[in-house]
């Protein structure tokens, strides 16, 4: 009998697929991510969104759980000498890159051998006199030369830079030059070739991905891809990323300003929740290497200018989604103090511009204008500024310009800057070791460049304290320190908002935003 001509065609392209495979509709998931993405290297700086790609397509050694409790991930144990010098990592048999090539104890130095040099606490190890070494195919080393109680949360750390594992190839690139090969270790591929800057970023399943068995949990557990393709929309402006996730043309949107939770609260095709538990740290950072801020005086004054309540409430209208932190350690932390700090007093603020000998210079500010948060929290800034008597230059820009822009150390007459506001993960102020704002190492710290080596040294012996108590009285210490140099000026917590459409199963909220483990109803 003749088969008909539909049924002739079908059967021709099930026999061209290869032996074993199924004809399926590919998988997409289509997100809209906080920001853009400049950096294709998440080691070589500390900017969220390289670290959220960073998180795609690569793996870590340890990763924290929900509770925020070190994990294996890549290691499938960890024993310690009884000096605490000496630290053997064994990985898990059957790591792969997604090159296809086996993932060795070579590897895994050579890229913690080179976040390191760009890390605090990855600093603090080599203090330390850290030398990472592979002892044979599966297992690392790390030595000291005195020990540190930290190793494993330096190790495990999510706040950027995160230690990735990367090719050992690809991580002899140096510390401060990008890499240009994205072969990673995590469940995802970058597709370069549809790269589009400023449109979308494309991600593919890893085939050679291996998942730890255990369900997936905060940062760690079963990475597993169930979809075939996870595609990132630029999109700056928001109300179009609103209506786009409502239409289904997008499947999550992340970072929702809260002027627009409205139109999603009454859409039961979309739900709203938080992004995570622990927050962003808001804060108004400044360039402490080039006038005006240059000048102690000036950025005390700013310190007890800001309220932080102003600034939120720029923003949002339930209290629920943030809260004024009165301290340089977020609200969470076992360290937070209000210890010494000032109320807002802005008779006091101009008092000490006059006394400062305040030239007139301008504080620019780099405003991320796409970002509502961080415009409306530079609208408040540039105000403020204004009312204590400093002039400003506001420049609007979007986040990535940003992102480019804050690394210039130029005065202001050449293209430099003054101030931004950003918000680090919460993760990343909990204590003064991996503390973005805190760091005061001058050119080795985050961008402004502080540099105190009383403020320095008290952090050493932060590291060297054993006990919590002692932190909390060392930590006590830092912050008194950090009042007097201001290296940030700390506007409090926020809670950043992810909408999904319903569908989505799966969806987790640890400290950055993933996206393994998400499938469909």
């Amino acid at each position: 009998m003749k088969k008909p001509a539909w049924l002739a065609a079908a059967l021709l392209a099930t026999l061209a697929l290869p032996l074993g495979r199924v004809a399926t509709a590919e998988t997409v998931l289509r997100v809209k991510p906080s920001g853009d993405v400049r950096t294709l290297d998440p080691l070589l700086g500390s900017d969220s969104m390289a670290r959220n790609f960073g998180y795609m397509i690569y793996d870590t050694l340890l990763a924290v759980d929900a509770d925020l409790a070190i994990r294996p991930q890549m290691a499938e144990s960890w024993t310690r000498s009884e000096d605490g010098k000496v630290w053997t990592f064994t990985l898990r048999p059957g790591l792969m890159f997604s090159d296809g090539t086996a993932v060795t104890a070579e590897d895994v130095a050579a890229s913690l051998k080179r976040w390191a040099q760009n890390d605090g606490m990855g600093q603090q190890l080599l203090a330390r006199g850290a030398v990472f070494e592979a002892a044979n195919a599966r297992t690392f080393r790390l030595t000291l030369n005195q020990p540190w109680g930290l190793v494993l949360e330096a190790l495990g750390k999510p706040g950027a830079p995160v230690p990735f594992i990367m090719p050992a190839r690809v991580a002899a690139t140096p510390p401060g030059q990008a890499v240009t090969d994205q072969t990673g270790s995590g469940p995802f591929m970058f597709r370069a070739e549809e790269w589009r800057a400023g449109d979308r970023l494309v991600f593919i399943r890893n085939p050679h991905y291996q998942p730890r068995a255990e369900p997936a949990s905060g940062l760690a557990g079963g990475k597993v891809a169930r979809v075939d393709r996870v595609e990132w929309r630029i999109m700056p402006d928001q109300q179009t990323a609103i209506d786009a996730l409502r239409k289904g043309e997008i499947d999550i949107a992340e970072d929702i300003p809260a002027d627009l939770l409205p139109l999603l609260a009454r859409d039961r095709n979309v739900t709203v929740a938080r992004q995570d538990e622990v927050g962003v740290a808001q804060q108004i950072r400044l360039n402490n290497t080039q006038p005006p801020f240059n000048n102690p005086l000036l950025r005390q004054a700013l310190l007890v200018a800001v309220n932080g309540q102003q600034f939120l409430d720029a923003v949002m209208s339930d209290p629920s989604q943030g809260r004024v932190c009165q301290s340089f350690y977020i609200c969470s932390s076992p360290l937070y103090t209000t210890a010494g700090w000032p109320a807002p007093d802005l008779e006091r603020a101009r008092e000490l511009v006059r006394r400062s000998g305040y030239d007139g210079t301008p504080a620019v500010l780099l405003d991320a204008a796409e970002n509502s948060n961080i415009h409306a929290f530079t609208v408040v800034a540039d105000a403020l500024l204004r009312s204590i008597g400093i002039k400003t230059d506001v420049q609007a820009m979007d986040w990535a310009t940003v992102v480019a822009r804050r690394q210039s150390r130029e005065p202001v007459s050449r293209n430099g800057w003054s101030i931004f506001i950003s918000g680090p993960g919460g993760l990343d102020m909990m204590e003064p070791l991996s503390h973005l704002g805190l760091r005061s190492n001058c050119e080795r710290a985050w961008f402004g460049w502080p540099c105190d080596e009383r403020l320095e040294a008290l952090r050493a012996r932060f590291a060297d304290t054993a006990d919590l108590e002692g932190r909390k009285v060392i930590a006590a210490e830092i912050q008194a320190r950090a009042l007097e140099t201001v290296p940030y000026v700390p506007i409090g917590v926020q809670y950043q908002l992810r909408a999904h459409r319903a569908e989505l199963t799966g969806v987790i909220n640890p400290p950055a935003p993933v996206y393994w483990n998400i499938g469909r109803r």
